[in-house]
């Protein structure tokens, strides 16, 4: 009967992302800062994207009553991430372990934040569980690293002598990439602990695994 059924209490988590922040002028990047996107560039539909997807969310909240939550999640690593999906860790990782020369896009001094999965995971637990939090909060890890640092370090631990090459660094290609986590500090109680040197020896040693069972899979040639 429908005017006995129970209502059902929805809390609704969209997983926003970084590139809402496009290629700052703020660094490093609280949930304050608008962003630096280009509207019509290579990379926009992707920025663009999420951020009206932010702008639903806010909307459904304020007009609907909606329990949202909005998640800005910056880099995230760890294993059974996919061979070819693209993305800068496990494009250096097949790379080094296939012997193949690892490519960075630019000269290597652009920044990332790199934050292993299983902390990513328990932020999200936690903006889940939070009562009345419906303004976007940064989940990632605040030690940043150069893509030239990840490329050395990748290669010192597969280990691997594949040489390091350099193409065009792509349009619109965020220079620096860093969350200031101060919020998820301050209202969730979290904040990632471990070290991108642990975190690439469990990828590293999940992705061996998985090639010694004879996959064969090739990075995809684009920038994280």
């Amino acid at each position: 009967m429908l005017g006995l059924a129970k209502r059902v209490h929805a809390r609704i988590l969209q997983a926003s992302t970084s590139e809402i922040y496009g290629d700052p002028a703020e660094h490093p990047q609280t949930e304050r800062y608008w962003g630096n996107v280009n509207p019509i560039g290579p990379r926009s539909c992707y920025d663009e994207g999420k951020r009206v997807a932010e702008t639903l969310m806010m909307d459904y909240h304020r007009q609907n009553q909606v329990d949202t939550r909005i998640a800005r999640i910056f880099n995230t690593y760890g294993p059974r991430m996919q061979e070819n999906d693209g993305r800068v860790v496990s494009n250096f990782i097949v790379q080094s372990l296939r012997g193949h020369a690892i490519t960075i896009y630019g000269d290597g001094q652009q920044t990332r934040s790199f934050c292993y999965v299983r902390e990513l995971i328990d932020g999200l637990i936690r903006l889940m569980a939070a009562a009345e939090l419906y303004e976007p909060v940064n989940l990632g890890n605040p030690s940043e690293f150069t893509i030239k640092e990840l490329a050395l370090e990748v290669k010192r631990l597969c280990p691997s002598a594949a040489e390091i090459i350099y193409e065009p660094l792509p349009a619109d290609d965020p220079r620096q990439r860093k969350p200031d986590i101060s919020r998820a500090r301050a209202l969730l109680n979290w904040e990632p602990k471990v070290s991108l040197h642990e975190g690439l020896q469990l990828t590293i040693a999940d992705f061996a695994a998985r090639f010694s069972g004879g996959s064969q899979a090739s990075p995809a040639r684009r920038p994280a």
